[in-house]
């Protein structure tokens, strides 16, 4: 049996986990200056997007508010409506750019709901192509990425910045 290796998943896996009264992963990238170590591709005045580290797929993006807050109730409507708007520019850019034949998009709100990050909701955005689902992630419990997060993220922030090139 030949074996396959996802040698990024282990970094999560051991990386040390905040407890919900502290300030979550998501404020203390929402107060870097670091966005290409953070993967952020755009900031906007209320949230901003951020490639997701442990993706799903290639060019997951999760859609972040700045204020942490665990639920929807939390927001006001400026800032959900500004959610709304990023998330919907994420679409148009990730169809520029990835060229997908879909999306997921989705929130998961509470830990039995799945939310990895309880106290700072978050939306996802998954590409999804035709055929994207394979042996891999059924047998071998391993997803497959054909480009490193650092090249789709500069990409992506070419491409909300107006550049055409990063076709």
């Amino acid at each position: 049996m030949e074996l396959l290796h996802a040698p990024w998943r282990i970094e999560y896996i051991r990386a040390p986990k905040s407890n919900p009264s502290e300030t979550s992963l998501f404020s203390r990238i929402a107060q870097s200056n670091d966005d290409e170590a953070n993967y952020v591709v755009v900031r906007e005045k209320t949230c901003y997007a951020v490639l997701n580290t442990y993706p799903y797929n290639g060019g997951h993006l999760l859609v972040v508010p700045y204020k942490q807050a665990a639920d929807l109730s939390g927001l006001t409507d400026e800032e959900l409506c500004d959610l709304m708007k990023l998330t919907r520019r994420c679409l148009d850019v990730l169809t520029q750019i990835m060229k997908p034949d879909g999306f997921n998009i989705g929130m998961n709100l509470g830990k039995v709901a799945g939310a990895g990050i309880v106290e700072h909701l978050h939306i996802h955005i998954v590409p999804r192509w035709s055929g994207d689902t394979n042996f891999m992630p059924i047998i071998a419990n391993t997803r497959v990425l054909p480009e490193a997060l650092a090249d789709v993220a500069s990409r992506l922030r070419a491409a909300f910045a107006g550049n055409s090139s990063a076709v």
